[in-house]
C-alpha cells in the first residue's frame, strides 16, 4: 500500500530501521544469536582457532552451555545468563563437535539446542550433523499412575520412569524442584491445586519446563521460578488446566514455539513480563479461556501468535497493562495476525506498585493494545479504568517499525479511560475500523464515523501522540527511573477453585487438544462488572493527545517529537515568504509558484524552496533549511538512545 508521508515521520524512519516486514536469515556461521527461545540455527560450523560470538537478541535471559561442561558463555546473573543484548566471545582451538543448550529453556537435549562443530581448516563439512528424532504421538492414555512422593520421592523421579500416556499424580506438599518432561502425552496432575506446589525459592528456572508433545499439566500450583511457572516450547499438543502460578521471573504460564493447546481455568499472578503469554506460532491453534491474569507486568503478551489464536471469557485485572499481543523482530514468524479477542473483561490495568521488565513498562495503562499486528478481531470485552487508553490500535517499534492494518474493533463497551476509550495511533496501515462500540472518547475525534466497518472511511485517519507517548516510556527505561516494584511484593492469591473431578478426573492427554475443544463465539456476550468494581478512573487533562497523567518522560519526549517539526515548519515559512517578498529578481510567475509550493506541500516544499529557489547565499540557506532538520535529528536521537532504540 503506498503511503504519503509528512516530513517528521521520515526522519523518525531512520531510527525505527525500518524494513519491508521479511526476517533476513542468519549468514555468519561464527555468530550465533540467541532469540526467545532457539538459536538462529540449528548447526553451526567453524574451523579451528575462530572466535564465535554469542549474542542475545531476545528479550528473555539466555546462555549457551556445553552438554559435556568443556565451555560455557560468562555469567552474569548470579547463575550462566546473558541479559537482553549482551554478548560474549569464546575462541575455539581444538576441533570438536559440541551439543550445547540454554539451560534456561531445554531439558535433557531438547528445546533449545544447537550444536558447533569446529573442524580443522579445509576438512569436509559433515552434512547429517543432527538426525532427527522420529516420534510417535498416541493420545491414549496408558492407564498407568505414578503416585509422588509414595511411589516417587520427587516429580522429576516420576518423569523420567513414566511412559506415553501415564499419569503423574501428586500429593499435597511442597516439591523444591523443577521438572523437565521429555516424555509424550503425559498428564501431570496435583491432587490438591492450592496445596500441592511446585516452590523454584527464586533460584530454579521454571517449575515445570516441557519439551514432549502432548502432555498436559493439571490442578497444582507453581511459585517462585526464576523465569517461568509452566512452560511448553517447541510441542504440538500442549494443555494447562485448573494451575495457579505466582511470583514467576518471567511468565507464569508460557507456550512458545508451540500449536494445538489449551490453557483453562487458571491464575497467573505477579509476573514482571505477563501472567499468560502464547508466542512465535502460525497457526497456533490455541485457546486460552476462562483464566485470570492479576498483579502482572501485563496480563497477556503474545508475540507473534497469529491464527487461530482466542484469547476469550476470561479476567484481566490489576496488571500494569491487560492484553498486548505484539510484534517483535526478536522471535520469528513477524507480524501477528488473525488473532480472535471476544468476551473478556478487563479492568483497573493501570498498577504501578507490579514488577515490571523494560519491555512491559511502555504498554502501562491501557486495556488492550494490538500492537503492530494485522486482520485481528476485538469484540464483545468489557474494558473499565485504564488510566491510558481503553483499546488502542498502535505500530510497534523494535528493530524494524511495525505498522497495524485490517483491525476489527467492534461491539465493546469501553469506559473510564484517562486518555480514550478508543484509540487509533500511527503510523498505520489501512482497514482499522471501529464500529458499534459504547465509548465515550476517541482518538482521533469521531473515530467511529471516520473509521467505520462499513460505508464512509477516510484514507489514513490516526493520531499521533498514542505512539509518542509510548516511546516517552521507552526512553525512561534507560534512566533507571520506572517503577520497579520487587517480584513478589504483589498480594498473593486467594485460594482457587479445584479441578472437577479432582485424583479420580478421566486422564486426558494433550492430543487433537484444538480440534476437540466446543469453541462457540457467538454464545459469549459482554461480560457485567462484577460486585465491587465501578467505573472510577474519570477523564485526564491531554494536550495534543499526550495525557498528563502518563508522566514527565512521554509528555516531554511526545511534546517534542510531535510539535517541534510544526515549530521548524512555521519558522522556515516565514522566513521563506519574507525571502520571496523582498526579492525582485524572479517573475511574478516563478514567485507565485514558489508560495504555492510552500503552502501546499507542508514541510518538503518548504525545504524544497531553500534549497533550491531562494535567492539567499547558498550558505545561508543551507544553515536554515538544514541546521533545524539536524536538531531535530539529534533530539530524537539522544531519545532513541537513552531509550535503547537503536
Amino acid at each position: 500500500m503506498k503511503r504519503s508521508w509528512p516530513l517528521w515521520v521520515l526522519l523518525l524512519l531512520p531510527f525505527a530501521a525500518c524494513g519491508n516486514n521479511q526476517a533476513s536469515p542468519q549468514s555468519q556461521q561464527d555468530t550465533v544469536v540467541m532469540r526467545d527461545n532457539v538459536f538462529d540455527q540449528d548447526v553451526y560450523v567453524v574451523d579451528v582457532g575462530t572466535t564465535v560470538t554469542f549474542v542475545n537478541e531476545g528479550r528473555n535471559i539466555h546462555n549457551a552451555v556445553d552438554s559435556g561442561g568443556a565451555w560455557s558463555t560468562e555469567t552474569s546473573f548470579g547463575q550462566l545468563a546473558m541479559n537482553a543484548g549482551d554478548s560474549t566471545e569464546i575462541t575455539f582451538t581444538e576441533a570438536g563437535e559440541y551439543l550445547f543448550v540454554c539451560t534456561f529453556h531445554s531439558a535433557n537435549g531438547t528445546g533449545m539446542v544447537a550444536t558447533l562443530i569446529v573442524q580443522e581448516p579445509g576438512a569436509e563439512t559433515p552434512v547429517d550433523a543432527i538426525a532427527p528424532v522420529a516420534t510417535d504421538q498416541s493420545a491414549a492414555a496408558s492407564g498407568i499412575t505414578r503416585n509422588v512422593p509414595a511411589d516417587y520421592p520427587t516429580i522429576q523421579s516420576a518423569v523420567d520412569a513414566a511412559g506415553p500416556g501415564d499419569l503423574i499424580l501428586i500429593a499435597p506438599g511442597t516439591y523444591r524442584e523443577e521438572v523437565a518432561v521429555t516424555t509424550e502425552n503425559l498428564v501431570i496432575r496435583g491432587e490438591d491445586r492450592n496445596t500441592t506446589v511446585i516452590d523454584g525459592e527464586q533460584v530454579r528456572s521454571n517449575g515445570i519446563l516441557i519439551t514432549a508433545d502432548g502432555v498436559a499439566v493439571e490442578n497444582l500450583t507453581v511459585i517462585n521460578p526464576v523465569g517461568n511457572g509452566v512452560f511448553w516450547t517447541g510441542v504440538t499438543g500442549f494443555r494447562g488446566s485448573y494451575l495457579t502460578t505466582i511470583y514467576a521471573g518471567n511468565y507464569g504460564i508460557y507456550a512458545f514455539d508451540s500449536s494445538d493447546g489449551l490453557i483453562e481455568y487458571s491464575l497467573g499472578s505477579g509476573a514482571p513480563d505477563s501472567g499468560f503469554y502464547v508466542g512465535q506460532c502460525d497457526p497456533c491453534n490455541a485457546i486460552v479461556t476462562n483464566v485470570v491474569a492479576e498483579y502482572n507486568g501485563m496480563g497477556y503478551s503474545g508475540t507473534n501468535a497469529s491464527t487461530e489464536m482466542y484469547l476469550i471469557n476470561s479476567v484481566w485485572r490489576h496488571n500494569g497493562a491487560g492484553l498486548v499481543p505484539n510484534t517483535l523482530d526478536g522471535e520469528e514468524l513477524a507480524p501477528f495476525h488473525d488473532i480472535t479477542i471476544v468476551g473478556n473483561l478487563i479492568h483497573d490495568n493501570s498498577r504501578t506498585d507490579v514488577p515490571f521488565k523494560n519491555a512491559t513498562w511502555p504498554s502501562f495503562g491501557n486495556g488492550i493494545i494490538m500492537a503492530g499486528g494485522n486482520t485481528s478481531l476485538v469484540e464483545r470485552n468489557r474494558i473499565v479504568n485504564h488510566l491510558g487508553n481503553g483499546i488502542v490500535i498502535s505500530p510497534n517499534l523494535d528493530k524494524r517499525f511495525w505498522f497495524s492494518g485490517g483491525n476489527i474493533i467492534r461491539d465493546n463497551v469501553v469506559e473510564g479511560s484517562g486518555r480514550a476509550d478508543l484509540a487509533l495511533a500511527g503510523l498505520a496501515d489501512g482497514g482499522n475500523c471501529f464500529e458499534g462500540n459504547t465509548h465515550a472518547t476517541s482518538l482521533p475525534v469521531g473515530l467511529e464515523l471516520s473509521q467505520s466497518c462499513e460505508g464512509f472511511r477516510l484514507p489514513m485517519l490516526y493520531e499521533l501522540a498514542g505512539t509518542l507517548e509510548p516511546l516517552g516510556r521507552v526512553a525512561q527505561n534507560g534512566t533507571g527511573s520506572r517503577p520497579n516494584a520487587p517480584v513478589g511484593s504483589t498480594p498473593p492469591p486467594d485460594p482457587q477453585e479445584q479441578m472437577p473431578g479432582g485424583a479420580g478426573a478421566v486422564v486426558r492427554p494433550a492430543v487433537d487438544v484444538f480440534a476437540s475443544y466446543p469453541l462457540d463465539l457467538q454464545s459469549l456476550t459482554v461480560p457485567e462488572l462484577p460486585d465491587g468494581v465501578t467505573v472510577t478512573q474519570k477523564k485526564g487533562i491531554t494536550v495534543f493527545g499526550l495525557s498528563l497523567a502518563m508522566g514527565a518522560w512521554s509528555i516531554f519526549f511526545g511534546l517534542w517529537a510531535y510539535l517541534m517539526p510544526f515549530m521548524l515548519f512555521a519558522a522556515l515559512l516565514a522566513i521563506g515568504l519574507w525571502d520571496l517578498a523582498r526579492s525582485e529578481e524572479r517573475s511574478k510567475g516563478a514567485t507565485i509558484g514558489w508560495i504555492l509550493v510552500q503552502l501546499l506541500i507542508p514541510f518538503v516544499g518548504v525545504l524544497a524552496y531553500f534549497l533550491f529557489g531562494s535567492s539567499l547565499p547558498k550558505w545561508k540557506r543551507y544553515s536554515i533549511a538544514l541546521g533545524g532538520l539536524g536538531s531535530y535529528l539529534v533530539l530524537i536521537g539522544i531519545g532513541a538512545l537513552v531509550g535503547g532504540i537503536v
